[in-house]
């Protein structure tokens, strides 16, 4: 009998949970490694998520890279710490938090010889991005210059495009580039001050979803800045708005611009070597383009990853070898030259290569649909990593979760389509299940092989669903004439991709239920899925978050329009066939599939109007519907609290419609 009781112990003990919110939010959230330039120290960040933002804890850990010791906290405090950078000797690390006494983010330094950060700036308006100098003598970092002059009023007043970006109203800062001298009693210096470049109109940094990004870069001998600009963002309701790489003197002066042409170019950096890279992008008349590293050399730009047909995200060089990640068929892979590691599963995210090691190391985080993120080191001659955190492997093993499984099949239009399904806990091949397609956002963007918040895979699945997933024309990974043959055509062929991937998944897998199907998405999978309401009623239910049901009004309130003039083939006011032919709106009278909206308030890429036109036609047509708006969410959903109430209204609509 004891022994008995003993076995029924150990297998409750071991046995295997559904994935819950809890479980997925509490995910410890691991940060990008940073290792020091002699390559014998990681630092990353660490996240401890709670439902109460009030409770969340960040902090700064560090590690030695060749796992003599676990890793420990730097840091401890409350405030999270980011832009982490290493001195040149490989003793102290700068980043930006706000902490006691500050009324916005300040650079921080901190020795790891022990003792605490000590603040070095104190603008109004806060500082973030540091950079140590080569010589170790200075520090660069950014901000913002804002209008602070006094006033009665309450008005935004404009008059130049854009007005809002992702989630606020712009204000009419500008982004700053300082550099401060080491020395005590040393005053920052605003090295684009008083500059023609900085007061032209359209000055801005990069970044679509946050305020410019300079991107600044030191140059190995300390004496320059690289950083990255424009100075068309004004003319952006009507062109292309590129960024160039620009040189500023560290004493100051007036910035030049060191990349020519059309082209937009971005994220600088300097080899080891002291070759400048970038990233660039074609600029024309395509809608998307992909990028590709190239080298910025005396005799102009030349062409590094030209062959290869997927685009990067992150880079490093060591040696004479370049270590890149891109997209690829559910993965990001690590691209050597042109050669891809093989990889059966999960996406590697922010390479890093130490800075002055002769022997190479790459490190990276790594995650899976089953596997949170954690930092790994790449092993390139083998195609293998090895796991230096295990932050959340514990928590991962305690969950009944089975890997992503993937299949391809042909288009009726003669494309290669990748799919995933992933399937729910306690998963018996003889029963049946009912189908649940999401349909990715982007459209530039690609389902991946990855544990993700915001929208979870087996979360979603965790009721007792199949969850399928389509990589529809228009998605990355795929090469660029995939990405791009979604111009003139960017609902129709991939809605009709999604029915096919549903009849191709219903013929490969026996377990699917036939006469319970869902399907539904956000941002671009949720104009999609308003695409689906007006041309097909098999669907049970729809499910759309932050999507767009009118093209026309769209174009006219987003905070980004013109690259919808391109894809649409014109202008609204021209009426080209898209605007007519693929606007959902205009087949409202074919509206008949209940369908679940939800918006984020704040949301200025998809506004709410989008949502609101659409729910006045579904109650105009008296179809089944429910409206949830998130009062102080934008275009995602990243409170606790409203993620765990959206997924549990998810899970009951899908529920009352799939019984």
């Amino acid at each position: 009998m004891r022994i008995l009781l003993f076995l029924l112990f150990s297998l409750t003990a071991y046995a295997k949970s559904p994935i819950t919110h809890e479980t997925m939010w509490l995910m410890k959230r691991i940060g990008a490694p940073n290792p020091s330039p002699d390559g014998k120290w990681i630092v990353f960040s660490v996240t401890e998520p709670a439902y109460d933002p009030k409770d969340t804890v960040s902090d700064l850990w560090i590690m030695p890279a060749n796992q003599s010791a676990p890793p420990r906290k730097l840091t401890h405090t409350k405030a999270a710490e980011s832009g982490v950078a290493w001195s040149p000797d490989s003793t102290t690390i700068a980043f930006s938090t706000k902490r006691e006494g500050d009324d916005d983010t300040q650079i921080y330094i901190l020795s790891l010889s022990g003792g605490e950060a000590a603040r070095l700036t104190q603008l109004p308006g806060g500082a973030s991005s540091p950079q140590f100098s080569p010589d170790g003598k200075s520090i660069l970092f950014t901000a913002q210059a804002k209008d602070r002059t006094p006033r009665k009023y309450n008005a935004r007043v404009y008059e130049g495009f854009p007005i809002r970006n992702w989630d606020h109203w712009l204000d009419g800062s500008s982004p700053r580039l300082y550099a401060l001298a080491l020395t005590p009693g040393a005053k920052e210096r605003d090295l684009l001050s008083g500059t023609k470049l900085a007061a032209e109109p359209g000055f801005d940094g990069a970044g679509s979803n946050s305020d410019g990004d300079l991107q600044p870069v030191w140059s190995p001998d300390s004496s320059a800045i690289i950083f990255t600009a424009t100075t068309t963002h004004n003319a952006s309701a009507y062109s292309p708005d590129p960024t160039h790489l620009y040189l500023v003197p560290a004493a100051g002066g007036e910035p030049k611009r060191i990349t020519t042409g059309k082209d937009s170019y971005a994220n600088p950096y300097f080899a080891p070597g002291g070759d400048l890279y970038a990233l660039e992008e074609k600029v024309g008349p395509k809608v998307y383009s992909l990028s590709r590293v190239v080298r910025i050399a005396a005799s102009g730009v030349q062409p590094v990853t030209a062959s290869l047909d997927r685009s990067i995200t992150t880079f490093a060089v060591h040696g004479s070898t370049l270590y890149a990640l891109a997209e690829e068929s559910g993965h990001e892979k690590l691209f050597i030259g042109d050669r891809a590691l093989p990889m059966s599963s999960g996406a590697y995210f922010n390479l890093a290569i130490p800075s002055k090691t002769q022997s190479l190391a790459l490190y990276a985080n790594f995650e899976s649909a089953t596997s949170p993120s954690e930092i790994v080191r790449i092993d390139p001659a083998t195609g293998t990593h090895i796991a230096l955190t295990s932050f959340n492997k514990a928590a991962a093993d305690q969950i009944d979760w089975l890997p992503t499984r993937h299949f391809w099949f042909t288009s009726k239009a003669g494309r290669k389509i990748h799919n995933m399904i992933t399937l729910p806990p306690a998963f018996d091949p003889n029963r049946k299940y009912p189908l649940v397609v999401f349909i990715h956002g982007g459209a530039h963007n690609m389902s991946r092989d990855q544990f993700h918040q915001r929208w979870n895979m087996h979360l979603l699945a965790s009721p007792g669903y199949v969850i399928l997933t389509t990589n529809y024309t228009g998605s990355t990974g795929f090469g660029e004439a995939f990405a791009q043959a979604i111009q003139g055509d960017p609902l129709k062929t991939p809605g009709d991709e999604i029915n096919q991937a549903v009849d191709e998944a219903i013929q490969q897998f026996p377990f699917l239920d036939s006469t319970r199907i869902a399907a539904g998405g956000a941002s671009y999978g949720g104009h999609l899925a308003n695409w689906l309401q007006a041309t097909t009623t098999r669907f049970q239910c729809l499910y759309s978050h932050a999507g767009l049901i009118n093209l026309e009004s769209q174009w006219g309130t987003s905070d980004s329009i013109y690259h919808r003039e391109i894809n649409n083939g014109g202008p609204v006011w021209e009426q080209g066939p898209v605007w007519r032919t693929q606007n959902p709106i205009r087949y409202a009278a074919n509206f008949k599939t209940p369908i679940l909206l939800t918006v984020g308030e704040r949301d200025f890429r998809v506004p709410l109007n989008q949502t609101l036109e659409n729910w006045s036609i579904l109650q105009r047509l008296r179809i089944p519907s429910r409206l949830i708006v998130f009062p102080d969410e934008n275009h995602w959903i990243l409170k606790g609290e409203n993620s765990r109430f959206f997924y549990q209204q998810l899970h009951a609509w899908l529920a009352e419609h799939l019984r």
